[in-house]
């Protein structure tokens, strides 16, 4: 009877975010030694490491828009035709590239035995090549330029710890949602420290470097470029991943996701980042 009115003892609750952001960085460190790893030794490893993901993503990205039946030797076709135009030439190689690319992709089209929704098709591909190919293409066209080494992992690292800070700023001090329709968990408060923890970290080590050739201003610019366009690609993705339903891009990250949902922002930091670093140039 003194047992019966015994209330069972309280459930611990599980602490999640702890366990969570462990887990983002153990998936990390493998991921940051293949990019310092490429980016250490630049050339033909970098271009070749950058070709691999691209094809990775580009192959998710198809996954994802199955439905639109995208021409993927197309697709593939683009990606590597934009990085070994950034490889061997220079901006105006890989223009000429993405030209040939719309020709090319005519042909293997016509040349499907599918004839429907042909123009679903051919949206689907351009758009794998034109995110995918140019971000990477931009990569590899800021590592090949004086001090390239340092500037894509200026760039990198500033997309890096941006994203990490408006994360943890996001969960400790958001209220006010950033895109509801979009990305529902980002908050305006996380996007504004994720902004000042990009542009200090990346102004923080342009100046660890020796030599005059970046300086404090250029650092805090190319800080900026990468804080504003990297969250931009990281809601680029969330809008086409709500479209098709789905939560990540692919499991080659485990629970966090594929090669596109980690390279998201990069594929925009990237591109802005190497138009700034050339405009503080002129």
């Amino acid at each position: 009877m003194a047992a019966r009115g015994r209330r069972p003892p309280p459930r611990r609750r599980r602490r999640s975010g702890g366990s969570d952001l462990t887990s983002r960085i153990v998936v990390a460190i493998p991921a940051i030694a293949f990019a310092v790893t490429i980016i250490y030794f630049g050339g033909a490893t970098f271009a070749l490491g950058a070709l691999a993901l691209g094809l990775v993503c580009i192959h998710e990205l198809f996954a994802m828009l199955e439905r639109m039946r995208p021409v993927r030797l197309a697709g593939f076709l683009g990606i590597g035709g934009l990085v070994a135009a950034a490889a061997l030439g220079d901006e105006g190689s890989v223009l000429l590239a993405l030209v040939a690319f719309l020709p090319v992709l005519f042909l293997l089209t016509v040349a499907s035995p599918v004839r429907e929704r042909i123009s679903l098709s051919l949206a689907a591909t351009v758009l794998g090549v034109y995110w995918i190919g140019l971000g990477l293409a931009h990569a590899v066209l800021l590592r090949g330029l004086d001090h390239g080494g340092a500037l894509v992992f200026m760039v990198l690292l500033g997309t890096f710890l941006g994203d990490t800070g408006a994360y943890l700023g996001g969960r400790a001090f958001g209220t006010r949602r950033l895109a509801p329709r979009i990305s529902p968990n980002k908050t305006w408060e996380g996007l504004g420290i994720g902004v000042i923890v990009c542009v200090l970290a990346v102004w923080y080590t342009s100046r660890t470097y020796d030599g005059s050739w970046i300086g404090g201003t250029d650092g805090l610019l190319l800080g900026l470029a990468v804080a504003l366009a990297a969250p931009v690609g990281d809601l680029f993705e969330s809008l086409i991943k709500r479209d098709v339903g789905t939560k990540d891009t692919g499991g080659l990250f485990g629970v966090h996701g594929g090669a596109l949902d980690r390279l998201d922002a990069a594929l925009f930091s990237l591109v802005a980042g190497y138009h700034v670093w050339q405009a503080t140039l002129s």
